[in-house]
């Protein structure tokens, strides 16, 4: 016993967790913990009415600690820390169990067991929150400037909007001319705007703002700094180095159109391109369909080359979503071209979602012709007395096998990462199996990384249309702004903490850091390790790889730990 006053919250999760776990049960046995003064089991711990309840017990009950056991600390650690701000109470008081995630989910066919299981998870909650201390959070200033990486549709769109802020933009673009993707383009769905002229309209206001420095031909190759003021450093083609400081970094850098290898699908064979290529034939020859001087009279689609992959290890196992209703507007464009030419759509599965869904409808009503085959018997593109000959088993039509003879064969390729290695590690960007960019949390954290101050937005984290990546590139804007425009931001205390006492530097905890956030200082006749706050980022790998154990996490300290791992294996009395 500390001494201690604990409150304790058990969620119920609508069901999510009191379908699989007796949460009654739990909160009788953590009542009888001895530093727990007061238990609640609750619908939704995260709503309002149950936060207020607890505020009033932490006033009440004058609480010096709170454990909720709920989900997953990272939907809703935010969330609770500020409740417990509002009563009064330190929020690094505050301990979030995982019994949805970690318990319930988990042990869905053992109710017993996924309820003992939640006990114990508990008990360390409350042992680790009986050793906590209160912390405070470290304010540091931020530099209103901010560099965007990528030039693109989602990079222009972002440079503008952060501009319109008021904040600086350094708006740097490996290739020789901006625009990216979208300005190879001809008419882009669903308002037919043409690609060429977005980006046009974009450059011209980056060109008008002061604000906004455009480089070409150049990349980002270092990053060092600390979340708000960031050293960066830029070098051109020429091998120029350009230094910069920033306040946050935001990553634009698209995607690569998937190219096949010659053969798949016919591709190498006179007459076989992909849908990019297509849309660029379009945009050059915008009066009338014709390949390499000859009149295209029939047209036929082979969808999902290079998405939804199922062999093993393939990292293309996404779908890349924008293709189905891009196919089907080119159709329409098409078909407004020249309603006579023949347009055959052979497909897995239509996935023209949501709005765009009227764009599939207008293709059939244009008279495109769609055959579905499977994924054991996909299309076959040959050559035949030089003409091109497409052969597939329409499971429309029960696996009757259909010939077709076109005059062009478009494969609709999807997106796949853009490599970037250099950026990569330059940045330590977190890469996902499919190799695009990976934020914190899908929903919740949509453009944020796990690096403080460095968001992604676009194509970059995955398959996205125009609509999609301007609209991720405003979140990312939005938390840009939010950032910097304070002119300062406060850090999350959980750092860690070196015991000079102990410490005799034998620099392992340097080698573990990948934040170079220790550095090596003399106190007294001896050298020791000294953790720079604004750098640690709280990862933990010096812990463990200090021989004197003079390091530890503040909110995670080794007694904290020790006692959470004697709470799980203690006997239930």
């Amino acid at each position: 016993m500390t001494g201690r006053k604990i409150g304790v919250v058990v969620c119920e999760c609508g069901g999510n967790i009191s379908d699989y776990v007796d949460t009654e049960k739990v909160r009788a046995a953590i009542a009888q913990e001895g530093d727990v003064v007061s238990s609640h089991v609750q619908m939704f711990a995260c709503s309002d009415a149950a936060q207020q309840d607890a505020i009033r017990e932490i006033r009440e009950k004058k609480l010096d600690g709170i454990v909720v056991c709920s989900c997953s600390p990272k939907l809703h650690t935010a969330t609770f820390r500020a409740m417990a701000e509002r009563a009064g109470l330190n929020p690094y008081e505050y301990t979030q169990v995982n019994i949805r995630e970690q318990d319930s989910w988990a042990h869905t066919h053992d109710r017993e067991g996924a309820t003992e299981k939640a006990i114990e998870l508990a008990r360390a909650g409350v042992a680790k929150t009986a050793l906590s201390e209160p912390l405070v959070r470290r304010r540091v200033e931020t530099l209103p400037q901010a560099v965007v990486v990528g030039a693109g549709i989602a990079g222009l769109r972002a440079a503008v909007a952060l501009s319109d802020l008021g904040v600086s933009v350094h708006l740097v673009e490996k290739a020789t001319a901006p625009g990216g993707q979208v300005a190879r383009w001809g008419s882009l769905f669903p308002n037919d705007k043409v690609g060429r002229g977005l980006v046009d309209e974009l450059l011209n206001e980056v060109r008008r703002r002061e604000n906004i420095q455009l480089y070409l031909s150049t990349e980002l190759v270092e990053k060092s700094g600390r979340l708000g003021a960031f050293d960066v450093t830029l070098r051109t083609a020429t091998g120029a180095v350009i230094p910069l400081k920033v306040g946050a970094i935001v990553v634009a850098t698209g995607f690569d159109p998937y190219a096949p290898s010659t053969g798949e699908f016919g591709y190498g064979l006179d007459g076989v391109v992909t849908l990019p290529e297509f849309k660029e034939l379009l945009a050059a020859h915008p009066a009338r369909l014709t390949y390499r001087g000859r009149d295209v009279r029939t047209v036929a689609y082979v969808y999902c080359v290079g998405s939804r992959e199922t062999a093993p290890g393939s990292p293309r196992t996404y779908c890349s979503r924008y293709c189905c209703s891009a196919t089907s507007h080119i159709a329409t464009v098409v078909n407004g071209l020249d309603p006579s030419v023949h347009q055959f759509h052979l497909f897995r599965d239509i996935r023209t979602y949501g709005k765009y869904e009227a764009l599939y409808e207008k293709a059939l009503r244009g008279g495109s012709v769609y055959l579905r085959y499977s994924e054991e018997s996909p299309p076959t593109v040959t050559e035949e007395n030089g003409g091109l000959v497409v052969k597939v088993r329409d499971q429309l039509l029960a696996g009757e096998e259909v010939e077709i003879r076109p005059d062009l064969v478009v494969l609709v390729t999807g997106m796949v990462p853009r490599a970037n290695d250099p950026l990569v590690h330059a940045l330590k960007l977190p890469v996902g199996q499919d190799g695009f960019f990976r934020e914190v949390h899908v929903k919740l954290r949509p453009v944020e990384t796990v690096l403080d101050g460095v968001f992604i937005v676009g194509a970059s984290q995955g398959p996205k249309n125009v609509a999609e990546s301007v609209a991720s590139s405003l979140a990312g804007v939005a938390k840009t702004g939010a950032l910097l425009l304070k002119g300062y931001v406060d850090l999350d205390p959980l750092v860690a903490r070196v015991e000079p006492n102990l410490c005799a530097w034998c620099d392992e905890c340097t080698k573990a850091c990948p934040y170079g956030a220790i550095d090596r200082v003399r106190q007294g006749e001896t050298e020791v390790a000294e953790v720079n706050g604004v750098l640690c980022k709280g990862e933990g790998a010096c812990v463990p790889a200090c021989p004197k154990e003079a390091i530890s996490l503040l909110g995670y300290s080794n007694a904290q730990i020790s006692s959470m791992i004697d709470a799980l294996v203690k006997e239930a009395t």
